[in-house]
């Protein structure tokens, strides 16, 4: 890969980083924070519900101010709010005050979510941008596999709250490098003008694009997937299977890896097959280790060596959908670039948001729902692209 490449994915992956951190970092934490306030398991699971609203309803802001303001702006206010947030998380009296703070934590975030997937449309397209994306993936592996043990190691001597002070310190070096280190890639003659009727008829164009939508769609599917995932794996691992916060920070590193592992190889991939002939494979794939995963625990079969290693298969899969999803629906929309990135990522969060709150709310403290959602999930995913391929002569032609 080019170094400029290479600089560009470090930078974007750092920086994309932010958001998940806030939510990886704290998952050990969430059955003594539960505890400490003296709440159901449930009211904990909120807290995430909340972020991930506002993560996905604010990009539906930060997507449009950067096509008009350009990229960094708006990633000076989100990851300023975001700053401030992270410190009200760490001091919030009560549980109540702790759902809110996530989500204003939320709204900062979101400015980390969409505009690096603007900045790579604004310099790259086709199997450049997807080897960028990939990589930044990568990067972004950091987080899921090293956060939650972060996270773990902080809990045992500070407490939990040190988990957002630790995420506060993390965002002056992101802003820092927003300042220093990352390039302006929208110059002012290409920004959109500064009306509502533009940003209306952008959001209008990909509402009527079948394409766009339906890979946004099958990345949303692989999102929820994940969410599900987040939403009960502290309990289920620590609960349900005895193992110990840090066990469980060691499990869910195993998962994420099959899915940064496998990204690397999308770039690849998609250059000699196509994008949509790769993402047609891994869905496939997705659906039927997800189904085969329910299909065992419907059949008695309550192992976690078991359960750990389809759940490592389906995420693999998912490595190559959800980063080759992601640069095929932005390929056509290089002008709202930033907006059409902030609808994706909207839609995704709120599918992921959805989950979390259904999954939360049926969790009996067993696997099967988990893997039941997970199931759905790969199902629905693989409807969507069957209907995507057969309403755009663009899929076909890819």
């Amino acid at each position: 890969m080019k170094p400029e490449l290479i600089k560009m994915a470090l930078m974007l992956g750092l920086l994309s980083c932010v958001g998940p951190f806030a939510i990886d970092m704290y998952l050990p934490a969430m059955p003594a924070m539960a505890e400490d306030y003296g709440v159901p398991t449930a009211m904990s699971q909120y807290t995430l519900v909340s972020f991930f609203v506002a993560f996905g309803v604010c990009q539906l802001f930060y997507g449009p101010a950067a096509d008009m303001f350009g990229r960094k702006p708006p990633l000076y206010l989100g990851l300023g709010i975001f700053l401030l947030a992270s410190i009200g998380c760490a001091l919030a009296p009560t549980i109540e005050w702790l759902i809110a703070l996530r989500f204003v934590q939320g709204v900062g975030a979101a400015s980390v979510m969409s505009i690096p997937r603007a900045i790579i449309r604004d310099r790259y397209t086709g199997t450049e941008a997807t080897r960028l994306m990939t990589t930044v993936m990568l990067v972004i592996s950091i987080s899921p596999m090293l956060a939650p043990l972060v996270g773990s190691l902080l809990m045992a001597p500070f407490g939990w709250p040190s988990v957002f002070y630790a995420v506060a310190i993390a965002t002056v070096a992101s802003l820092l490098l927003i300042r220093f280190a990352l390039p302006e890639t929208l110059p002012t003659e290409e920004r959109v003008p500064l009306k509502v009727s533009a940003m209306l008829s952008a959001f209008r164009v990909l509402f009527r694009d079948s394409y766009f939508m339906g890979m946004t769609l099958i990345g949303g599917m692989g999102m929820a997937s994940f969410f599900s995932f987040l939403s009960i794996a502290a309990f289920l691992y620590t609960d349900h299977y005895g193992l110990t916060p840090t066990q469980f920070s060691l499990a869910f590193a195993l998962n994420a890896l099959g899915f940064f592992l496998a990204s690397q190889f999308a770039a690849n991939l998609c250059e000699r097959f196509g994008g949509v002939a790769v993402v047609k494979w891994a869905v496939t794939g997705f659906a039927v280790s997800a189904a085969a995963n329910l299909l065992v625990t419907l059949a008695g079969v309550d192992n976690f060596a078991v359960l750990v290693g389809l759940l490592l298969l389906g995420n693999s899969f998912l490595g190559l959908v959800v980063p080759t999803t992601m640069v095929l629906s932005l390929d056509d929309h290089g002008p709202i670039a930033g907006t059409a990135a902030a609808l994706g990522g909207t839609m995704q969060m709120m599918l992921g948001a959805a989950a979390i709150g259904i999954v939360s709310a049926v969790f009996d403290g067993s696997p099967l729902i988990l893997v039941a959602a997970i199931a759905i999930c790969g199902v629905v995913a693989a409807l969507l692209f069957a209907l995507t391929l057969r309403q755009s002569p663009q899929a076909v032609a890819t």
